[in-house]
């Protein structure tokens, strides 16, 4: 596959029938009795997106065995638990754009948004009790504890501009990466791995899952809000750290520092503008890259060893789409 014309699509062939599969459990879940809720659950379906984590789950199924029954209820789980944490993203975050369509909490409000996450919440695990083995409900049980903490993390390092690159790492290892690894685990575990087998495949899902973040942070600050379909400039707003202010902050000169400190601070959108500008001329945009690139050659040297498959080459060819995505 030709890294520059990557498509989504192309990389789920091998498991189309079964992300199918996965949609129409997540769409049967999702059903009430009363009408507004199931209005606001037609609302979260449009927030599915790239569907990442069910496919990494899957994939790293089909890699080492065949993919089952039990796979495509676990794929449902890992995306309710996802969805979950998107929808609570929007209130902490105050957005009001995601997926190109208005946030469940500028439409109906913060109360609303919490209860409808843990409402997506509740239902995974409902979900996940459905299988014999309750291995993964803990699991999955512990992995959305790790991703609580990493955003506990976050909203106590808000406004903390001195903040580490390895505590910047740790927090988006939480948040973000420890549920891709728990997918790939799943995956593997499921389709019969041993205990090395199926850790290469989490140590994949993991690196795989910081990179992606230290891209999604880089595009808040210059991708182009039209093509992510989501608000953008709201980690500088909240004081959110992220990897190309770490890196400006830890490198430039004294003088330099002190005056994106002020801009950083500001609420004015001219400000805000110009530390894009700042970052990319300093390198550490480039820097910020670099650092993903290294965590996504990681992810690919788990791969070897694995049999030549299209299932393989669709999880190396994912990794090497994280680094290239513009939205």
């Amino acid at each position: 596959m030709n890294p520059a014309v990557l498509q989504l699509p192309d990389l789920y062939r091998p498991i189309e029938a079964d992300l199918a599969r996965v949609v129409a459990i997540m769409d049967q879940e999702l059903q009430s009795e009363l009408p507004f809720v199931s209005q606001l659950c037609e609302r979260v379906r449009g927030y599915r997106g790239k569907m990442l984590r069910p496919a990494l789950l899957l994939l790293s199924g089909q890699s080492v065995g065949r993919v089952t029954s039990e796979h495509h209820t676990l794929a449902a789980v890992v995306e309710l638990v996802h969805l979950a944490t998107l929808v609570h993203d929007d209130v902490l975050d105050q957005a009001e754009e995601r997926r190109r369509q208005a946030t469940i909490s500028s439409t109906n409000g913060n109360e609303a948004a919490v209860m409808l996450g843990d409402y997506l919440i509740s239902h995974a695990f409902h979900l996940c009790s459905s299988l014999n083995s309750q291995s993964a409900s803990r699991l999955v049980g512990h992995t959305t504890n790790v991703v609580c903490e990493g955003e506990l993390m976050q909203i106590h390092s808000r406004g903390h501009f001195r903040l580490a690159e390895a505590d910047y790492i740790e927090i988006i290892r939480r948040k973000t990466a420890a549920l891709t690894a728990t997918c790939c685990r799943l995956g593997a575990m499921h389709a019969g791995a041993d205990e090395s087998l199926a850790g290469r495949l989490e140590v994949f899902g993991e690196s795989a899952g910081i990179a992606f973040q230290i891209v999604d942070d880089i595009l808040d600050v210059v991708g182009e809000q039209k093509k992510m379909g989501k608000t953008l400039g709201r980690d500088l707003e909240l004081g959110k750290m992220t990897l190309p202010v770490i890196h400006y902050l830890r490198e430039a000169s004294a003088n330099l520092q002190e005056a994106m400190l002020k801009k950083l601070s500001s609420p004015e959108a001219e400000d805000r503008t110009r530390v894009a500008e700042l970052l990319t001329e300093f390198g550490s945009v480039a820097y910020a890259s670099s650092v993903a690139q290294e965590y996504v050659s990681r992810a690919m040297s788990m791969l070897e060893g694995l049999d030549d498959s299209p299932s393989r080459t669709s999880l190396q060819s994912m990794a090497e789409f994280i680094l290239r995505r513009e939205n």
